[in-house]
């Protein structure tokens, strides 16, 4: 062997040295996303539950207010009713049935609205509404989390093929693919870019 060859071959194994620290830095560097990833559709997934049930607990609670509030509408008009239409009705009874009537249209106005403790319908609603806009939020961040983490791992196997069977132009598509996976994780945080199909 003479030292041309030696040094040529020696060159090449640099070159291959050289792919290969690439490759296994471009695999470290996936993989931390691939973990920031895999956090973000965990996060997504549990707000999205959360919210879901935070919001059905505050319609659940709206629907009872909704009862309740009927339920004294009815006996309030019933007192009206039997108050009107009863002139033999003592005027302590009617003091009594008047006072009732009052605590119960009182009662009414509360459950519509009730600023001091947040509970009545129209804040219940209110909400209710809000905890479904958090939902519906995490579930539009879920499909770009889901491909993201999709596209990192075969991204990360691709290059991990392409040193083993040194074929460069393979880590070149894992790279490709890890460029795009990594888009996709940053929209599914931020939500920049809607695309058609994933939210």
């Amino acid at each position: 062997m003479e030292a041309s060859e030696a040094a040529e071959l020696m060159e090449q194994d640099k070159q291959e040295d050289r792919f290969k620290q690439r490759a296994a830095i471009l695999i470290a560097v996936l993989a931390m996303v691939l973990a920031i990833t895999s956090l973000g559709g965990n996060n997504a997934g549990k707000e999205a539950v959360n919210n879901n049930i935070l919001a059905s607990n505050f319609f659940n609670f709206y629907q009872a207010k909704n009862m309740r509030q009927t339920a004294l509408m009815l006996a309030a008009d019933e007192f009206e009713i039997a108050w009107s239409n009863d002139p033999g009705l003592s005027a302590d009874a009617k003091a009594a049935l008047a006072k009732k009537l009052g605590d119960y249209k009182k009662t009414i106005g509360r459950y519509e609205s009730d600023p001091d403790t947040q509970e009545g319908k129209k804040e219940l609603m209110a909400r209710a509404r809000a905890y479904e806009e958090a939902r519906d939020h995490a579930l539009r961040q879920d499909p770009y989390f889901d491909y993201a983490e999709t596209l990192l791992q075969i991204a990360i196997v691709l290059i991990s093929v392409a040193i083993v069977a040194d074929t460069v132009w393979l880590s070149f598509i894992g790279a490709m693919l890890g460029v795009i996976g990594t888009l996709l994780m940053i929209d599914g945080y931020t939500l920049l870019v809607a695309i058609p199909g994933l939210g």
